[in-house]
């Protein structure tokens, strides 16, 4: 009788284990499909479209965000350099920041590239326009996966002379662009600065509903960033035939002639 017991007392013990194991599998299989919400988003993009609704409008009235090469960039880009687009889509405001917000001095200020000073704005104002407050995300497990591209700003920094010693690896290290928001926000999930050229933005928020999905972040931030510190791209496309005459993208048209290239940061 005894034996009869333990048996029946393991076959529930089984029972009820199978029972578990099965809800977890159900959970996890659930938690996979599950739709991913977003909750805030922030921009600056060409065209004054430093907000989604105005990107939105801007979309919807059709209007042409290309303009003439940024003034203050010391660019020289002629026609020696081949057959070459004179217009872009650019931030003209990049060098602003607002340094003494994220506790920054002004020569660490200097030495980082403009493309993480805008992903650690612009990261702050998604926070900020889905309702959370930034500051209430220390330590909570948010990721950030976040990109960029063009390193070129320290090799434009060097040019210049400036005195930025200490602050030019951090200001110019790709994988500090997530870590930076990371640190400032206090954030303990994963830190991803990632590069996979024209995808960036899309594998970005890729990765982040990923780990969403598997428990990872319990929030994350996922964006890009592009700003171009030379003229590099527009001489290298030019020689090679690849650039638009007037800058403009034409996809699928008749009349294409190449790409366009233009800066922007969304989160």
């Amino acid at each position: 009788m005894a034996d009869e017991d333990k048996l029946r007392y393991y076959v529930k013990r089984m029972a009820a284990e199978l029972e578990a194991t099965q809800e977890q599998l159900r959970e996890a299989t659930a938690m996979r499909s599950e739709p991913v919400a977003i909750v805030g988003m922030a921009c600056r993009y060409p065209g004054g479209a430093d907000t989604p609704e105005r990107l939105w409008e801007l979309l919807a009235a059709g209007e042409d965000a290309i303009g003439p090469f940024p003034d203050d960039r010391g660019w020289n880009v002629g026609p020696t350099d081949g057959p070459y687009a004179a217009e872009g889509g650019f931030l003209y405001d990049a060098a602003e920041f607002d340094a003494g917000f994220f506790g920054i001095s002004p020569r660490e200020a200097l030495a980082m590239d403009p493309q993480q000073r805008l992903l650690l704005e612009v990261s702050w104002e998604a926070i900020e326009r889905s309702g959370i407050d930034p500051k209430s995300l220390k330590g909570t497990q948010t990721g950030a996966f976040l990109s960029t591209s063009y390193q070129e700003y320290l090799a434009r920094l060097q040019q210049t002379g400036a005195v930025v010693d200490a602050f030019k690896l951090s200001g110019n290290c790709v994988s500090v662009a997530s870590g930076r928001v990371s640190y400032v926000l206090g954030l303990s999930g994963p830190a991803v600065t990632l590069d996979t050229a024209c995808s960036s933005a899309l594998v970005a928020v890729h990765l982040a509903a990923d780990s969403l999905r598997r428990g990872e972040s319990t929030l994350a931030l996922a964006g890009a960033a592009t700003v171009m510190a030379t003229e590099g791209m527009f001489v290298e496309f030019s020689r090679q035939g690849g650039l638009s005459a007037d800058g403009r993208c034409k996809a699928f048209g008749a009349g294409a002639d190449g790409t366009g290239w233009s800066e922007g940061v969304g989160v």
